[in-house]
């Protein structure tokens, strides 16, 4: 009986210690999907409005998107006053951000870029951007890597050629591939909200450029206080400007078609032989013109906006030439 008993108790022994030994196996950490996303670092810049992927192609990214309820009038919302203003210490210093190092510009060099570029809304509307102001989605305002802040750009909408000028506070997107975001209305403005994104051309408006911009809007606003009534007899017989005076035409705005800008005065004028094989007469012939170190090509200039698209457009179709109109 001894015996028996003993070979029991061993028997008993042997399960135990193999339950033991399952359950010492099952405490292994194997990493779930679950787990993996919690240890997923967050976006390394709260105010960063592209660190996240979108869900698709244009779409909003995470839970952004336009405001619950649009004020009316935002189409009428003026550009951006361009101003020469002294760059922030903070924003102009080198950072990294999901392993890329961006080097901020801090002189006045020219700078012209072609590419995606997307807008963010409501998830930052109130926050503050990396110039310590708040962001302000119905303002005309944008984020780009390495653009001065502040500073001021001209952005196109290559597909319709509609034109905002946009004031540079924020950094980002940090996205391969988008090259500027813009504010909820500088991109009601572009026409690019529908869609989330769309080709754009980012020109960053250079002291020079700022400079002829603010003579143009003083002789347009004189010229505006010029031909309104006035019952003041001293002020009648005061001589009101020449506007046929070339000078005085000389700071008027005007719209010009822009081909190209090269740094290249000779890449400039290859340019210009080769559209001018299939140039339309009707419209005024490209010339180079040298502004802040750059040769543009420029077409011009037209009295209004609207007959420089219209060229524009007409340029595309007949000759398969693309333009970008200009105001200077």
């Amino acid at each position: 009986m001894r015996l028996v008993s003993l070979r029991l108790l061993m028997t008993r022994l042997g399960w135990l210690a193999l339950v033991v030994a399952l359950s010492a196996c099952s405490t292994i950490d194997v990493p779930t999907r679950d787990d993996r996303v919690v240890r997923e670092p967050p976006p390394p810049v709260a105010s960063a409005p592209a660190t996240a992927s979108p869900k698709r192609p244009g779409a909003y990214y995470q839970d952004d998107g336009p405001p619950e309820q649009v004020p009316p009038g935002l189409l009428d919302t003026p550009d951006a006053e361009p101003k020469v203003e002294p760059y922030l210490r903070g924003p102009s210093k080198p950072y990294t951000v999901l392993d890329q190092t961006f080097v901020p510009i801090n002189d006045a060099r020219p700078f012209v870029q072609r590419g995606a570029g997307s807008w963010y809304g409501r998830k930052y509307h109130g926050r503050k951007t990396a110039s310590g102001e708040i962001y302000d989605m119905f303002a005309m305002t944008a984020a780009h890597p390495i653009l001065p802040i502040p500073s001021y750009a001209r952005v196109t909408n290559l597909r319709n050629g509609k034109q905002v000028i946009v004031r540079i506070n924020d950094r980002g997107p940090f996205l391969a591939s988008r090259i500027i975001d813009l504010s909820y209305t500088a991109a009601l403005k572009l026409d690019i909200i529908r869609g989330g994104s769309a080709e754009l051309e980012v020109e960053r408006l250079l002291p020079d450029d700022i400079t002829r911009l603010q003579a143009a809007k003083r002789a347009s606003s004189s010229a505006e206080l010029a031909r309104k009534p006035t019952d003041d007899p001293i002020a009648s017989a005061i001589p009101q400007p020449d506007r046929s005076d070339p000078a005085t035409k000389a700071i008027e705005p005007a719209f010009y078609l822009q081909l190209g800008a090269y740094t290249d005065e000779a890449n400039a004028r290859t340019m210009r032989d080769r559209v001018l094989t299939a140039w339309p007469s009707h419209l005024p012939q490209p010339v180079i013109v040298q502004s802040g170190g750059w040769y543009r090509l420029h077409s011009g200039p037209f009295t209004s906006r609207g007959l420089a698209t219209d060229a524009a457009r007409h340029l595309q179709g007949a000759a398969q030439i693309q333009t970008t109109v200009v105001q200077r």
